[in-house]
């Protein structure tokens, strides 16, 4: 019965949203439902012993409230800023004198799209060093998305290359990596090189191609007109910026890569420090050209308003879907899933698939690749010895379809990130990083067939 009512309610807040009601509202309002639901029920409890207020009622206003704490204190300070940055580069035309500098030689290319394309490829070896799925798309956001708009491709097909950037969650130094690995009982390095490298490779491949054709034909379906900037056309004063201002919007990127385990680790770096060293840098270089403390000083004010704006449409959007993943956990619904699965006998790799939709679709609903993940993980080696399938060859693709599906999720925190950094909505987002997530997802399970019947 928890399950159905939870279907029932995950249907309804679809619907809603369907209907182009405010998204926000909607979630926190069916995962409120689905927490009352749990606790009149019996199926369960919003907050666990230690962290209830003692009364049932406020337990799920408790819970929005941990979780909007949380949320600003950490990942909401890394979007915030990093969407508050953005919004300065533009204003102080730094965006601008990227793209000048950089569209000349990519339209010799003479395809936008194989420069989406390239983008996203980029982004994937990127993220070997950036772990961090929204992170990492809140970083080229400001780089590479305003690269791809000026070649002409729209803001929907830009965006849709850079918030799948990290689809594959392959760094060796991944937490879920390094849980597979501990799980299944093979050294990480092990994991990483000789079972997810293949794969990723192949991805690289596939996905890079239906990024192309995909992006293309949706952009000319929805009458998108390939138009690229013209470089010698000046519209306002941000347009008429230095060229030299081109390294700016790429400083924070380079403090963030410079101070990691790729180069020097004595130097910690993080998101935030690295945004913040970014604005002061450009303050400074905006006194040495214009000259004027008080233009200067007001232009700084487009950074706070972008901090007001990203926390109203973007945090608030994210605590929303934790609040209904919250309900959905509480009911048991994924948590009854993976217990029916465990009694239905299917052989090894069709226990496989259904541990892989199971945790594909908790992805899409809950809005997190990691969540459910790590809720399944610990159960997956007792899963895979009663099919008797080693436990690498069932954690692999799960572990994948997380982090893949959480890109067909319009309320996961990289869709909504990217979303709201590229003006569009998340629900349209999702609609073009479908086909491309789905040719990544052929490759994980693709690639988990064969190395089960070449016993790699």
């Amino acid at each position: 019965m928890a399950l159905v009512i939870s279907a029932i309610v995950t249907f309804w807040v679809g619907y809603l949203i369907y209907k182009k009601f405010k998204p926000q509202p909607v979630l926190f309002m069916g995962g409120m439902v689905l927490m009352y639901l749990a606790v009149i029920l019996g199926y369960g409890q919003i907050l666990g012993a230690k962290a209830t207020t003692g009364c049932s009622f406020f337990d799920a206003f408790e819970f929005i409230r941990r979780t909007m704490s949380s949320n600003a204190a950490k990942l909401g300070l890394n979007i915030m800023s990093v969407g508050a940055f953005a919004r300065y580069m533009d204003k102080i035309g730094a965006s601008r004198s990227l793209v000048r500098l950089t569209i000349k030689p990519l339209l010799a290319l003479k395809s936008p799209y194989l420069v989406l394309a390239g983008t996203w490829i980029t982004g994937m070896l990127i993220g070997l060093c950036i772990n961090s799925a929204s992170g990492l798309a809140m970083l080229l956001m400001v780089t590479m998305f305003p690269i791809l708009i000026g070649l002409g491709v729209s803001r929907l097909s830009a965006t849709a290359a850079v918030a799948t950037t990290l689809c594959f969650d392959w760094s060796p130094s991944d937490t879920g990596t390094i849980y597979s690995a501990e799980m299944a009982g093979v050294d990480p390095v092990i994991y990483w090189s000789h079972y997810q490298v293949p794969i990723v490779a192949l991805a690289f491949v596939v996905v890079g191609a239906l990024h192309y054709f995909t992006q293309k034909y949706m952009d000319k379906k929805e009458g998108h007109i390939v138009q690229p900037m013209e470089v010698e056309k000046v519209q306002d004063e941000s347009d008429n910026a230095p060229l030299w201002y081109a390294i700016l919007p790429v400083i924070p990127l380079s403090l963030i890569l410079s101070f990691s385990s790729l180069w020097i680790t004595s130097i910690k770096m993080n998101i935030v420090m690295a945004m913040f060293i970014g604005l002061f840098v450009g303050v400074c270089c905006e006194f040495i050209r214009w000259r004027d403390g008080k233009k200067v000083f007001d232009d700084i004010q487009t950074f706070f308003d972008g901090l007001g704006m990203q926390m109203a449409n973007v945090i608030t959007l994210i605590v929303a879907g934790q609040t209904f993943a919250q309900g959905l956990i509480s009911m048991g619904a994924i948590s009854t899933l993976i217990d029916g699965s465990k009694d239905l006998g299917f052989p090894p790799m069709a226990m496989m698939l259904v541990m892989v939709a199971i945790i594909s679709m908790s992805a899409i609903v809950m809005g997190s690749g990691n969540a459910p993940f790590f809720a399944f993980a610990s159960l997956t080696p007792a899963v895979a010895a009663h099919s008797g399938l080693h436990p690498v060859l069932m954690l692999l693709p799960m572990h994948f379809a997380a982090s893949i599906m959480r890109n067909c999720s319009p309320i996961t925190a990289v869709i909504v990130v990217s979303s709201g950094m590229g003006g569009v909505s998340s629900f349209d987002l999702v609609k073009r990083t479908a086909i491309p997530m789905a040719g990544a997802m052929l490759c994980n399970v693709g690639m988990t067939f064969f190395y089960y019947y070449t016993n790699w």
